[in-house]
């Protein structure tokens, strides 16, 4: 059986950087932090106390109606407008298109975390009586993201979450892939979304050390590649994305941004936090990847790292690269896009993927920002785009994602050729 193609032809975010796909796209070029003091919970007595929280953000001026958002938590609220944006940005005809052959799959880390929090801090502080909202499971469960997007649209096809980490997303659009390409559908809308800023999730990477605590600086905290980076900044959003098979798409003259060329997953089989030293696991996702897709190293123009400003992580990577890509790693771009949105957990993969494909629509690399010391650990003789975007044709993008567990994940794209 032949291997069907597989496009992009809509795109949908909330994130740090913005509630829009054109809003996000603007901040990303100009080098915006989305970094501030965390207003979502009283942080004064944490370690950190800053994040990438998403700005202005109330479910009822996008459409959620306030009796259903009550039922719903924050990372499925996110989902739910990515996924309206980005159903109205393919323009497919819901009345005409087979909702049997269309599929959600979404991933997210963590789910509603915070749900599970207020319900489990209201039982210990009520008395341990055993009053529970009978929403909790679905508010929680990482899978309601696909649900409520089906039950919404009336998407029938392939319906389901992947959960690794913060290699959630980047795993659910890897999945996608493989389900169009196998005719298992004709489209998959895909992505992740997170709302990890939450007293749990930032006290839990408090505790494993993971996050930065540079309070002080916190608009420039997340500075992947800087001798001084202390940890990776927690942020939210969501991002989603509508993959969907060419020729469908050429039939309906839907707008293409990009083709998803090929994926590349693999384990560290190292460690439940850190990086393999040597990114022996980011070298084979990028090399399958690399294979699936048809290419030379040589063909590749960016690479949207996973840099996530960690001590270790973002040493390991560059190894990773240079181990693959030889020589042309001093030819292409290289940028951390987490310097400015923090790091989405589960919803990093998609927003990044996005962030490729502006760079190969609009002939932009965004930066990564804050950079201001070297490190004697890394070559900066590779092109990290430090501080400023470069204009540059990218007819081939690779976005990498990594998850504790040591889940790899790495997605090609390119021009549609």
């Amino acid at each position: 059986m032949a291997l069907r193609r597989v496009v992009i032809t809509g795109l949908g975010t909330i994130n740090p950087l913005g509630n829009s796909v054109e809003e996000y796209f603007n901040n990303l070029n100009n080098g915006v932090s989305g970094a501030g003091p965390i207003t979502l919970f009283d942080a004064s007595l944490f370690k950190t106390r800053f994040a990438c929280e998403v700005k202005d953000f109330n479910p009822a001026a996008f459409g959620i109606d306030r009796k259903e958002a009550r039922k719903m938590d924050r990372f499925a609220q996110f989902a739910s407008v990515a996924a309206d944006q980005a159903v109205a940005d393919s323009k497919m005809d819901l009345e005409k298109i087979n909702k049997r052959r269309v599929g959600v799959i979404v991933g997210s880390g963590i789910g509603g975390i915070d749900t599970l929090t207020d319900e489990v801090m209201g039982y210990s502080e009520g008395g341990k009586i055993p009053r529970f909202n009978p929403f909790l499971i679905p508010k929680m469960i990482p899978d309601i993201i696909a649900g409520l997007i089906s039950i919404k649209y009336g998407f029938m096809g392939p319906n389901y979450a992947t959960v690794s980490a913060c290699a959630s997303s980047a795993h659910a659009m890897s999945n996608a892939f493989d389900m169009i390409r196998l005719d298992k559908a004709d489209v998959i809308v895909t992505g992740g979304s997170e709302a990890g800023v939450t007293i749990t999730s930032v006290g839990g990477f408090n505790s494993a050390q993971a996050l930065s605590t540079n309070n002080e600086e916190f608009a420039s905290a997340s500075r992947p590649f800087d001798r001084t980076r202390d940890g990776f900044v927690i942020g939210e959003g969501c991002g989603i994305l509508i993959f969907e098979e060419y020729e469908h798409a050429v039939a309906r003259g839907a707008k293409i941004y990009a083709e998803v060329l090929g994926t590349g997953m693999s384990a560290d089989a190292h460690h439940i936090t850190a990086p393999h030293p040597q990114g022996e696991g980011a070298i084979e996702a990028m090399r399958l990847a690399l294979a699936e897709a048809g290419l030379a190293p040589e063909d590749v123009d960016y690479i949207n790292v996973h840099g996530t400003s960690t001590p270790l992580g973002d040493i390991a990577e560059l190894k990773a690269v240079k181990a693959v890509f030889g020589e042309h790693a001093y030819k292409l771009n290289i940028s951390s896009t987490k310097s400015m949105t923090g790091h989405l957990l589960g919803g990093a993969g998609a927003i990044e993927t996005m962030a490729c494909i502006d760079a190969i629509v609009n002939g932009i690399i965004p930066p990564t920002i804050n950079f201001r010391e070297e490190d004697p650990e890394i070559d900066y003789k590779l092109n990290l785009t430090l501080n400023k975007a470069q204009k540059r044709e990218v007819k081939v993008a690779m976005n990498n994602t990594f998850g504790f567990g040591g889940h790899n994940s790495c997605l090609v794209l390119g021009k549609v050729r």
